[in-house]
């Protein structure tokens, strides 16, 4: 862990998520940046962010392959709180060359096409969002998957070398859903019909009752393949 990683840390021990948002701000004016998807927690830390006017970029990643109840979320959330959402596009030439060559739907062939699809879509877009910036808020929690058990709720990434912040962390999925409906949150209307992991339409589905909380994700694949690579422990 880095000094910066652990000096963060240390302050934010103990302390109220808005609190923890705002004072990252103070200290990293201009610096500090969310990534939402739209799901349930990600529109907990929107909510903490717009409401409380904190000085926090919010911004997307729009792969081209979202699902129609995400756009209808994405703007309802605009519609709510008034202020923008930044979207990020996968590079055009980089996607071209892809589809051209393998065609529209070449990640259900193999985990390497899977994943150059994520970089492509995702990940190339991320570090175009993340350059310049100091600290990296997100929605994950520790419950959500059993590699995220082995993260931590103030961590160093290696890959974007700035500090990521999980403010809700430790949250239950209960605790996630009394949120949202105590202060009238919008959210993806998929999370009522077994969504409970939202990202692109063709690699997404619902979870059956008893299933883990990632199983709806990349489902033709083994279960310790389940990570596009924005977030590694």
């Amino acid at each position: 862990m880095s000094t910066q990683t652990e000096n963060i840390k240390q302050q934010l021990t103990g302390v109220d998520p808005v609190d923890a948002l705002s004072l990252l701000a103070s200290e990293y004016p201009g610096k500090v940046i969310f990534s939402t998807s739209f799901g349930w927690e990600d529109q907990v830390i929107t909510h903490m962010i717009f409401k409380n006017n904190l000085p926090i970029k919010i911004f997307t990643l729009e792969t081209g392959r979202l699902f129609p109840e995400t756009y209808y979320t994405w703007n309802r959330t605009m519609e709510m709180y008034g202020q923008p959402i930044h979207a990020y596009y996968p590079n055009n030439q980089a996607l071209e060359q892809m589809v051209n060559a393998k065609g529209p739907s070449s990640f259900y062939e193999s985990v390497d096409n899977r994943k150059e699809c994520c970089g492509i879509r995702k990940i190339e877009p991320l570090k175009r969002a993340l350059a310049g910036n100091e600290v990296w808020v997100t929605g994950i929690r520790a419950e959500q998957s059993q590699n995220r058990q082995s993260m931590d709720d103030v961590e160093w990434d290696d890959q974007n070398n700035l500090v990521k912040f999980h403010p809700i962390f430790h949250w239950s999925l209960d605790e996630v859903k009394e949120y949202i409906k105590v202060n009238n949150i919008p959210y993806n209307p998929l999370h009522d019909k077994g969504f409970p992991s939202i990202g692109c339409a063709p690699c997404t589905r619902a979870v059956r009752e008893g299933e883990d909380f990632r199983a709806g994700r990349w489902w033709w694949e083994e279960q310790d393949k389940k990570e596009c690579g924005l977030h590694s422990a």
